[in-house]
Formats: C-alpha cells, structure tokens, sequence
C-alpha cells in the first residue's frame, strides 16, 4: 500500500567546500554525521514529459532507507507531498493511476537516471530530536533511451523534520548565504537533469501566452482553465483528499454551463455531445459530494441539539450511515475515473481546445458578444425566479427553487467567464449570483436533508429504536426552508435592482 509524507525542502549549490557548520542555528546543538548513502533513481515519464510539464515526478529508486517508488506532487515553492509504494520491477497500479488523467494512453518510460553520492547530517536539538536532514549530492545524471547526454554536479539539501517549523529552514539559509551558497535555480533534481543532459522541456501554458482579445479567446482561457482543474484534482479525489470531489464537480459544471451558455461562440453540433459527457462526470462526482455535505450537515445539527433532546442511538447510527456511504461512493467516483469514458471526455476537451469549432461572433468584440449571452441567461433566470416565488408551499415551490437555483448557477459560471472581458459588472453580477446559490443551495440542502431524515427514522423505528430526535431534526429543516423562502424576495429584489452587464 501506497503512504504519503509531506516533504518540505530546500536546495542549494555546492562546490567542494561542502557543508558549512550549522550548530547553533535555530536550535541545532549538534550535527551529527549519519555517513554515505548510494542512490539510485530512474525517472520515469511519457516521451513528451507530461509529467514533468506539471512538476510531477515518479522515480524508483534503490538504496537509502525509503527505497521504492516515488510520486511527488507539488504543494507549493519548497513543498512537494511524495507518495510512496513498496519496490516492485513495474509500476504499481495505485501509483499509475494518480498520473492517469495526464498520462492517458501513452507510455510511462525510463526517461533518467539519477546516481546520488549523499553525505547524510542530521541537525539536532539539546534533546536530540531532530530539526533537519541536511546532506551534500554528488549528483550523476544520464538521459536514457539513447541519444541523450549526461551531466554531474553537487548540491546541498536540507530536509525539514516531520512537523518541524518552516521558519528553522529560514534560519539555515541565513547561515548557508553568509556561507557563500545560494539557493539551486532548479527545483528539482530531474528538473536540472533534463535541463543539462539535453533533454526539451515543453512550454508551460501559463507563460508567454497571448492575452485574450476576441470573444472566442475569453471563452477558451475560462474553458481551458476548467479542464486543467479536472486533471489537476484527478489524483486528490482518488486519495480522497477533502473538498477535492467538490472542487472538481463545480469544474465540470462550470465548464458544461460555459459551452451552454456561449453558443454563440462554439458550435453546440460539437459542443452539446460534450455538454452530455460533462453533466454525466458532475453526476458521478455528485453522488460522493451529495452525501459528503448531507453527513456534515446532519452530524453539525445534531450536534447543535440539547442532550434531552437526543433519545437513541442515533450518533451511532448517523455515524454508520456516513461511513457506509461515502465508502461506497468513493469507490463508484474512483471507478469513473478509470473508466474509458471519462479518460475519452478528457481527450475531448484537449481536442476541443486545440481545434475550436468557433462561429462567426468568436471573432467579434467580446464585450457585446459576452454580455449578451450572460444577460440572455439572466433574463431567464429572473422568470424562473419569480416562478419560484409564485408556487405554493410545498413540492411544487420545491421543484421551481431548484430549477431556479441551477440556472442561478449557469448564469454565476457565465459572469466569471465574463470576467476578464467585462471587468467590474460582471464582478458585480457574480458576487450577487454567489449570495443566490447560497441561499438556493440552503433551500435545497434543506429538502434533500428532509428526505434522507426520513429514512433513517423509517430504520431506527424498524430496529425498535426511538424516532423522535429525527421528528425533531426534520421540523428543524422544515424552519430552515421556510427562512430561506422567506429571505428569497427581498434578496432577488436587491439583485434585479442592478443586475445586468
């Protein structure tokens, strides 16, 4: 089984003075030499660097004392979490699988190979624990596959301990400048590898990219940005990372509302086949984060109850519920994610992207263009809510709040787009939409609540135990809704007051 750490480092260069004394810094009332490790690494990637593309890196390595295969994913400047699996001579599945969503169908190759003399410090408080591993690499290099090079150099690292104080790694460099030694312009070791045995580094699309000009061009960067999300969190749903299956749905949802929303700029013959293929992933996804915040919401009301109110096991029960669930539904999501469908939805968009079937108002200004799309969803917005508004109290107003909740969202996903083309409207009409699916989305929490506390008493009552607190968390979300209803005119109101780009 795959493990995961969270590595926080430093590197700097080096030459042939090696280590400067860091007693006394932070703390270190020792550096203890731990001696000479030979390691050994082949780095494995795609032929065109996918991985390295995206800062990933997945290596075998021998020697040393977490000898096995290592993914690394980055979490910020200096901060990688590195997932761990045992040595085997292939691949292991659960570590192929979180490269899958950029890998696809190519083939994972020995791209590098990494020889590594390390000269092992360990830096020590007046109790002994450790701060930091400190180490010099005499680093070898060789390109595999044939035609590539080879390098060498020698670099310092310094390895905060786990749960150690970023700020101590501070203090090291302090004494490692005053030293002469700078930080490494690489931040990898594969990284400066590729860089020096001759190997290309594609460019990253964050950089040196035109800034959007037509219609079309404000559409794609939103749409683009969409589906670098959905590759992105791919490995944190299937480590079932939280919020990472929420983040991702609301990805795809925002990209199926931008392709519904600006029909005027993409041909729907083209987009709508995608639309369908996008509404089934937010499906899959919604069955995981449906019942993620009905737990929460549930666990957090009956929390909020008296204890004279609560008669049963009902903790107990709620809590078996929850777990039973979500185990069940992380399976089914990880599943989707494996499944061919979902991996040919991914190729889609990149060909969508690369080959946009743009109309003739992709061209065109994107003001007019823009505005008159997200105004086109807002006038139909408007009727939905007043249609909401208008409906009896019960399962008919249930339904319209609903209808007029997803196009609230439709219309939201549609002004962020619009963003960079409309600026300080459209961030105007996206904030109002924010505060509308809020309290939509409170409304519909609230019946969806409703009826699962209906089924959990229809259990307990089954299995003889008492049902009152659940009669009692229901007239509960029963008020909920009804404040919400009761706050919807006044704040549509407010929002129609302004409400245009």
């Amino acid at each position: 089984m795959a493990d995961t750490k969270r590595e926080i480092e430093r590197k700097y260069e080096s030459d042939d003075s090696g280590l400067p004394d860091l007693t006394g810094v932070g703390g270190v009332a020792a550096v203890l030499d731990k001696g000479l490790m030979e390691l050994d690494a082949t780095y494995y990637d795609t032929a065109d660097e996918r991985l390295a593309d995206a800062a990933l890196t997945l290596r075998r390595r021998t020697g040393g004392s977490d000898a096995g295969w290592h993914l690394k994913f980055p979490v910020g400047p200096g901060v990688r979490d590195e997932i761990r699996a045992p040595l085997s001579d292939t691949i292991p599945e659960e570590i192929a699988a979180l490269v899958r969503s950029r890998v696809r169908d190519a083939e994972l190759i020995p791209l590098v190979r990494l020889r590594s003399a390390r000269d092992v410090r360990h830096l020590v408080d007046a109790d002994g624990a450790l701060l930091a591993e400190a180490s010099v690499d005499a680093v070898t290099a060789e390109r595999l596959g044939g035609g590539g090079g080879a390098a060498q150099w020698t670099e310092i690292e310094v390895e905060l301990a786990d749960d150690g104080d970023p700020a101590f790694l501070d203090l090291v460099e302090k004494r490692l400048r005053k030293a002469g030694v700078r930080r490494s312009k690489s931040p990898s070791k594969l990284a400066r590898a590729l860089e020096q045995t001759g190997g290309h580094r594609r460019r990253s699309r964050k950089k040196g990219e035109p800034a959007p000009m037509t219609a079309g061009d404000h559409v794609l960067a939103y749409l683009r940005a969409q589906r670098d999300v959905l590759v992105e969190l791919d490995p944190a749903v299937r480590r079932d990372v939280p919020d990472s299956v929420h983040r991702m749905r609301v990805a795809t949802r925002r990209a199926r509302s931008t392709l519904r929303s600006f029909r005027s700029v993409l041909d729907r013959t083209v987009t709508d086949p995608i639309g369908v293929e996008l509404k089934w992933l937010a499906g899959a996804l919604g069955i995981d984060r449906d019942q993620e915040v009905m737990a929460e919401r549930l666990t957090a009301a009956l929390a909020a109850l008296p204890p004279g109110l609560v008669t049963g096991p009902v903790h107990e029960r709620l809590a078996a519920w929850s777990e039973s669930r979500h185990g069940g539904a992380h399976a089914h999501v990880t599943g989707v994610l494996d499944s061919r469908r979902y991996l040919t939805l991914l190729d889609t968009l990149d060909g969508l992207l690369a080959d946009p079937p743009l109309r003739k108002a992709a061209g065109k200004q994107p003001d007019k263009v823009i505005a008159k799309a997200v105004d086109k969803d807002l006038m139909t917005l408007s009727a939905l809510v007043e249609q909401a508004l208008g409906a009896p109290p019960g399962e008919e107003r249930d339904v319209a709040v609903h209808e007029a909740r997803k196009k609230a969202k439709r219309t939201r996903y549609a002004a962020e787009a619009a963003t960079t083309a409309l600026g300080k409207p459209a961030r105007s009409l996206t904030k109002a939409m924010k505060n509308l699916t809020t309290l939509l989305g409170e409304h519909q929490d609230s019946v969806m609540t409703r009826l699962t506390l209906r089924e959990l008493s229809a259990v307990a009552h089954a299995a003889g135990e008492s049902a009152f607190t659940y009669g009692v968390l229901y007239g509960r979300e029963e008020a909920r809704a009804a404040q919400a209803e009761a706050e919807l005119p006044g704040l549509w109101k407010e929002i129609g007051s302004g409400a245009s780009v």
